[in-house]
């Protein structure tokens, strides 16, 4: 199979084994039983019956009985008399009637009132979920909106809430109602539209799966790192890197032309690192940029993003199951000597 440009395939995405770009061996999933339900919280929150909410309420919380107590629990804040001193039903009845809260939920309802192309980029996610790990139940899916709090966290078996208002786009207004809140910085913004919804969402649940880093190197948190991209991209096949690592394309290619280089400056001798390479530092101050949400990498050039760490530690983890074929996902999961599993994978950067 070839691209050819001005050729237009329509094509059901969990059929296709193949693609264009990157070679990848995607397995056929068009077979494995997958059901993704959508719960739409947030329209049955704004739809309740105000004139009598102490009823409404009681009803939708019979419906949502553990999303609810983490909503209003932890979320709303409205079931804490210091929160709402008028009390659980008032809190939420003013909530729902306030004029920009009221606007926001009719923006998601305009951006997010068809949800069918978002489930199925779930069903075929979930597919492979089922693919790689059989014994996971297939999550149901809850959508919500915080205020701009909350994006995304999962709950109970597997369970997948998301918080629509930070999927509005790049072009919402976001930082007009917090100027001074790092989270809608400009390269951060860009990402919170519909194209990044699924694969945002899904890194909970991934987190869940590999669980915390064995020690706190660089090269502990780029593996581990490295891990859940691996993951993700295993969930997501046919989704753009740009996606998956919430950067431009053009920064994927400058990742991709910058391995070796890369991989030079971390193992560098005697950089001002505890008398210590980058890659074996455990001072959070130096490494954290390389690692965590960051407009660009120290010491390297102004076209490199941040998290380059966790590109890299992609690459290692690539590296290494390439090397060992007969590793399951799971086994890839229980591995958590970083320094082991860079050893086993053999892996070299090489020079374009």
């Amino acid at each position: 199979m070839s691209c050819k440009k001005g050729l237009l395939f329509l094509i059901i995405a969990s059929t296709i084994v193949a693609s264009c770009g990157k070679d990848k061996n995607i397995p056929d999933v068009s077979d494995i039983e997958a059901d993704v339900e959508v719960r739409r919280f947030e329209r049955d929150l704004f739809l309740l019956d105000t004139a009598n909410m102490a009823q409404a309420l009681e009803n939708l919380e019979s419906k949502y009985p553990e999303f609810s107590n983490i909503y209003f629990g932890q979320i709303l804040g409205s079931t804490d008399s210091l929160i709402a001193p008028e009390g659980h039903p008032a809190y939420v009845k003013g909530f729902i009637r306030y004029p920009t809260v009221r606007q926001l939920y009719d923006t998601t309802q305009i951006i997010f009132g068809d949800f069918s192309d978002i489930r199925d980029r779930y069903h075929q996610a979930f597919q492979f979920l089922k693919y790689y790990f059989p014994d996971q139940p297939t999550p149901d899916v809850t959508t919500f909106i915080s205020e701009y709090s909350v994006a995304a966290f999962i709950y109970g078996d597997n369970q997948l809430a998301v918080g629509l208002d930070l999927f509005l786009g790049e072009n919402y207004p976001y930082q007009k109602y917090n100027p001074n809140n790092t989270n809608f910085s400009a390269y951060l913004v860009r990402t919170f539209n519909k194209d990044h919804l699924v694969s945002k969402s899904l890194q909970p649940l991934i987190a869940d799966l590999i669980g915390l880093p064995q020690g706190n190197r660089l090269l502990d948190l780029m593996v581990h790192n490295g891990k859940e991209l691996f993951i993700l991209d295993k969930l997501l096949p046919f989704a753009p890197d740009s996606v998956k690592l919430e950067i431009t394309s053009e920064q994927v290619k400058w990742l991709e032309d910058n391995e070796l280089e890369m991989w030079a400056y971390f193992l560098k001798e005697n950089a001002g690192f505890s008398d210590q390479n980058l890659l074996y530092s455990s001072d959070w101050q130096a490494i954290r940029k390389y690692v965590e949400y960051s407009p660009s990498s120290p010491g390297m050039p102004e076209q490199a993003p941040g998290r380059t760490a966790n590109w890299l530690g992609w690459k290692i983890v690539e590296a290494y199951m390439e090397r060992h074929p007969e590793a399951t996902m799971q086994d890839l999961i229980n591995l958590k000597d970083a320094q082991t599993l860079l050893d086993q994978s053999k892996y070299r950067p090489k020079r374009r």
